[in-house]
């Protein structure tokens, strides 16, 4: 994970995050949490998964393991995936549609390419974040909310093309549950399109999927692969230089700090203990029909999640 320097106003940080290769060509850029910025808003984790093509007989195979205190949003590109968990959930996720998995007090899941894609090969690509949730609902009941694209809100205009995965953001509003302030978007960019950021949400950043964009009045831009930070109440136009695709993330900032271990998130560190102890000793829900697992990995203390 690298920092790129720069001295452009109203950018906090420019975060270049590393490329990690999970075999058979599956590549995944994870930009938080990283060294230099752990959440923005109440987003602990950001990855970018693919673009991949799978040959005949291959695909994603992640096997079924744990979460706490935290929400997974999965929002495709390109391909499909196939969701399980031990709510007994059974659902499809394709390009332009939403999963919200509230994880809260536990709950296990899978994530796998389905046999009939698995049997003549295919392609995946898109962006899996996790959401902290807010102290008061970090132990709330675990559920699931699936949205097809037609009913996630979508404006269009002046060669800007915005999608609103969750929360709010230039006059629209998402259907998908959440439990704090929060923005999620794709936006996508024609050539020399402009998009005016606002200081809507506290903390916000945007994640350069493909192209490059620059800052109008200002010298220098952002490219594809790097997380632009943006400092709390700053406004700016954004340019594309070509066609460009970005994801908006951001939100309030919460008062406490978050420690993460693996895939649990929580403000305590005693929970992240029991959570441990709970998945190492099999008291989490088993998803139905899976007999695979992710054992715990080895120790290692939970790292506290502080904002600069």
């Amino acid at each position: 994970m690298t920092l790129r320097t720069h001295d452009m106003p109203g950018i906090d940080a420019i975060i270049l995050p590393p490329v990690r290769d999970l075999g058979e060509g599956f590549q995944v850029r994870r930009a938080l949490p990283s060294a230099h910025r752990r959440m923005v808003g109440p987003f602990i984790f950001f990855d970018q998964m693919g673009p991949a093509a799978f040959g005949a007989g291959h695909g994603l195979d992640v096997r079924p393991h744990p979460h706490i205190g935290l929400a997974t949003v999965t929002y495709l590109l390109e391909g499909e995936i196939l969701h399980r968990d031990s709510l007994g959930v059974v659902q499809a996720i394709r390009p332009g549609e939403v999963n919200w998995m509230t994880a809260g007090s536990g709950i296990v899941h899978s994530e796998r390419t389905s046999p009939e894609i698995r049997e003549a090969g295919g392609s995946l690509y898109g962006l899996q974040t996790w959401v902290a949730l807010p102290k008061a609902h970090e132990e709330t009941a675990p559920a699931f909310s699936h949205h097809k694209a037609h009913e996630i809100p979508k404006s269009e205009g002046d060669g800007v093309a915005l999608t609103l995965i969750v929360g709010t953001s230039d006059g629209l509003r998402s259907p998908v549950p959440s439990f704090s302030d929060i923005v999620y978007a794709d936006i996508v960019l024609a050539d020399g399109a402009r998009y005016r950021l606002s200081a809507e949400h506290h903390e916000r950043a945007v994640y350069v999927v493909s192209g490059a964009v620059t800052v109008e009045g200002q010298a220098g831009g952002f490219a594809a692969g790097e997380l632009v930070v943006f400092k709390p109440g700053a406004e700016m136009v954004l340019k594309a230089s070509g066609p460009a695709r970005l994801m908006l993330v951001g939100g309030e900032a919460f008062p406490e700090p978050r420690q993460i271990f693996w895939n649990f998130v929580s403000s305590s560190g005693e929970r992240i203990e029991q959570a441990k102890e709970d998945w190492r000793e099999g008291r989490f829900a088993e998803v139905p029909g899976e007999s695979e697992f992710i054992p715990l990995p080895e120790e290692q203390r939970p790292a506290p999640v502080r904002y600069p």
